[in-house]
């Protein structure tokens, strides 16, 4: 049995700017897993900087109201909300409530950082 819990998790910034507690990563941790799976928090008015990844993604919104944009294309999300990322997508996410916008995010195969490219113009 393995027990994650969160906030024992040490919080980091990811190179998006999104503020990440990681959960499981078989790249870390010795799980069975092809994907990571993290929790997300990105703070009101705030918005995730443009970026692509390698890998596939999948977000399931927990808190708050938002606005994703993959390639271009957007859309409001709220809780329950569940969006698939594909790899090589143009990707950003924004805060467009009040309190914080809390998300589970599943990178599969596992984040690695080298697979994630920050965008530095706008698509």
């Amino acid at each position: 049995m393995f027990i994650r819990q969160l906030m024992k998790c040490k919080e980091i910034t990811a190179g998006d700017d999104t503020r990440l507690r990681e959960l499981f990563n078989p790249l870390a941790d010795p799980l069975d897993l092809r994907y990571s799976l993290a929790h997300a928090t990105v703070g009101p008015g705030m918005t995730t900087l443009l970026h692509r990844m390698k890998t596939s993604e999948v977000y399931y919104i927990l808190v708050g109201a938002g606005e994703i944009e993959i390639d271009g294309e957007k859309s409001a999300v709220s809780p329950g909300d569940a969006v698939y990322i594909p790899p090589g997508s143009a990707q950003r996410i924004t805060n467009t409530g009040g309190c914080g916008l809390v998300f589970i995010a599943i990178v599969d195969p596992a984040w690695r950082k080298e697979d994630e490219e920050v965008l530095k113009k706008v698509i």
